[in-house]
C-alpha cells in the first residue's frame, strides 16, 4: 500500500471544522467509512463485528446536533471502533474466542464506551484481538488472521491489532485499544500510528482484567492530537473502577504546543539488554536528534530496567490460568494452544512466586521514580524490529519461543504503570513503519503527548 492512501481521510479537527461549517456531516463520514471498510476489510481482517445500522442512527442523532449548534463533544459523530476485550452494550463481546466470549449481547458498556458514546462518538464495530489479548499479534481460531495495511502478508501485530490496522487503513477515526504488555504501542509501531499507553488508572476500566494492575486502556489514532482528544473523553470518571484516578480535568488536546526547551531526554537504544535490527536503531537514532532542534537535552543513559521478563510472565501467566480456571478438557481444548501454555504455566506459579513478583516489581517501579527526577523523558525504540509474518507468534528465523522474547521494550512499563506513548519515526527499506517510544513518570500523560506532538510536528 502505498503511503498517500494511509492519509486520505480527514482528521479530527478537519473533521468537526466541517461538521460545524456543514460541509461535511457525520451521516456521510458514517457511510464513507463503511465504503472504506467494504474495501478493505475482506484482506485486513481487522473486525470481528460491524454494526452499520447502530452506528448510522448515532450519525443522524449526531448531524441534528451539529446542525442545532449542540454538539456534545469535540468528538461529536467521529467514527471510532472499540476493541473486543471491551464490554459495549448490546453487541456480544467475544474476547476472540468461541469459549471464553459471550454469545448473548452484553447488557452494560464499558466505562470507556459508556464516556465515547455520551460524548457522541459514532461507534462502527468491534475491531479484532487474539484470544483474551494473551500475544502480541492478532489472530485466533474464531476470526483468523488480521493483517497489516502496509504489507497484508505482516502482522498488525497485537493484541490491538484490528484497531491499529483499521486506523491505519483509515477504516475510522479513533479506536480503542488496550495494554497489558504492550498492545497498543506494538501495534502502533508496526502499523505507522500513535498508541498512547495511559498511567495505570487514567482511564477506568470494567470488568477489571484478568492480568490485573499491567492492564490499561487507552487511545489509538493517527495523530497525536486525535490521540489526545480522545483521552480527554475516556478518561473521565466511572465509580465501577476502584483503582481510577482521581479526574484531571484537562482536555489534553488543548495543551499539547509547549515548549520542550531545557528538558532532559534520556535514551535507550536496547535498555542494556535487547537486541535492536539495524534499521530500527538507525530510525531511532536519527529521530531523537529530533528533540535537539527543539531545545532539548539528550543523552545516553543506561536506564534502571533490568531484565524482568520472568516477572511480567508471573503476573502474566498467572492472570491467564485465573481466567481459564473453571473451563473443562473439552473447552480448553478449543482455545489457542499457546494460551494453554501460558496459563497452564501460570496455574503453577506459587503464592511465595507471586508475591515476590511483585515486590521485585514495586523496586523496578521505584527506581524509575528516581529516575525520573533527573530525566523528564526516556526514549526507547517502541519494538527492536519491523512486522513480520502474519500468522506467527515471533519471526520464524528468531531464537523466540514467546512473544515476550521481542517485546522487551514495552512490557516493563506495564510493571511499572508508566505512560508511554509511540509515535511514527520512519520506514525500513521494506516500507515497513518503525516506531519511537516515549515513557514520562506515572501521572505525566499530559507531559508524554506534548513531547509525541511536539516530535510530530517537527518530524513530518
Amino acid at each position: 500500500m502505498q503511503k498517500e492512501s494511509l492519509l486520505q481521510t480527514k482528521d479530527l479537527r478537519q473533521l468537526t471544522h466541517q461538521f460545524r461549517g456543514g460541509a461535511a456531516s457525520p451521516v456521510e463520514t458514517c457511510a464513507a467509512v463503511f465504503d472504506r471498510i467494504e474495501q478493505r476489510n475482506p484482506e485486513l481482517n481487522a473486525f470481528s463485528l460491524l454494526c452499520m445500522e447502530d452506528a448510522a442512527s448515532a450519525a443522524r442523532a449526531s448531524e441534528t446536533r451539529w446542525k442545532n449548534g449542540e454538539p456534545l463533544s469535540p468528538i461529536d459523530g467521529v467514527p471510532c471502533t472499540v476493541k473486543d476485550l471491551v464490554l459495549s452494550k448490546d453487541w456480544p463481546t467475544t474476547f476472540g474466542s468461541a469459549v471464553l466470549g459471550q454469545n448473548t449481547p452484553s447488557n452494560e458498556d464499558s466505562p470507556v464506551v459508556a464516556r465515547l458514546k455520551q460524548a457522541g462518538a459514532v461507534i462502527v464495530g468491534l475491531t479484532t484481538t487474539p484470544e483474551l489479548g494473551w500475544k502480541a499479534v492478532t489472530d485466533s481460531k474464531r476470526f483468523g488472521i488480521t493483517r497489516n495495511p502496509w504489507d497484508i502478508s505482516k502482522t498488525p501485530g497485537g493484541s490491538s491489532g484490528g484497531a491499529a490496522a483499521a486506523a491505519a487503513a483509515d477504516l475510522g477515526v479513533l479506536h480503542v485499544g488496550t495494554d497489558g504488555g504492550g498492545s497498543i504501542r506494538i501495534p502502533a509501531s508496526f502499523c505507522g500510528i500513535v498508541g498512547h499507553k495511559p498511567s495505570f488508572g487514567r482511564v477506568p476500566a470494567y470488568p477489571i482484567s484478568a492480568f490485573g494492575t499491567v492492564a490499561h486502556v487507552g487511545p489509538m489514532a493517527r495523530t497525536v492530537y486525535d490521540t489526545a482528544a480522545m483521552l480527554s473523553v475516556i478518561s473521565q470518571s466511572d465509580s465501577r473502577d476502584w483503582y481510577a484516578l482521581k479526574p484531571d480535568s484537562i482536555r489534553y488536546e488543548d495543551h499539547l504546543e509547549t515548549s520542550l526547551k531545557g528538558k532532559k531526554f534520556g535514551y535507550s537504544l536496547d535498555l542494556g539488554h535487547i537486541d535492536v535490527a539495524p534499521q530500527i536503531a538507525d530510525a531511532f537514532l536519527s529521530a531523537i536528534k529530533v528533540f535537539e532542534t527543539l531545545g532539548a537535552e539528550v543523552i545516553e543513559v543506561t536506564a534502571p530496567i533490568n531484565p524482568c521478563q520472568s516477572i511480567f510472565h508471573d503476573h502474566w501467566f498467572a492472570g491467564a490460568g485465573y481466567r481459564i480456571r473453571h473451563l473443562d478438557g473439552s473447552q480448553k481444548a478449543q482455545l489457542d494452544p499457546g494460551l494453554i501454555e501460558i496459563a497452564t504455566q501460570g496455574q503453577d506459579i506459587s503464592l511465595h512466586q507471586y508475591i515476590q513478583a511483585g515486590q521485585i516489581r514495586a523496586e523496578l517501579g521505584a527506581k524509575m521514580i528516581e529516575f525520573h527526577e533527573t530525566y523528564d523523558y526516556l526514549l526507547t525504540p517502541t519494538t527492536p524490529i519491523p512486522a513480520f509474518d502474519a500468522g506467527l507468534e515471533f519471526p520464524a528465523e528468531s531464537n523466540n519461543t514467546r512473544w515476550t522474547d521481542w517485546a522487551g521494550f514495552s512490557y516493563p512499563f506495564n510493571l511499572t504503570q508508566q505512560p508511554a506513548c509511540s509515535v511514527p519515526c520512519g520506514f525500513t527499506d521494506q516500507g515497513l513503519p518503525i516506531g519511537l517510544q516515549i515513557v514520562g513518570p506515572r501521572y505525566a500523560d499530559l507531559e508524554v503527548l506534548q513531547a509525541a506532538y511536539a516530535f510530530e510536528q517537527a518530524y513530518a
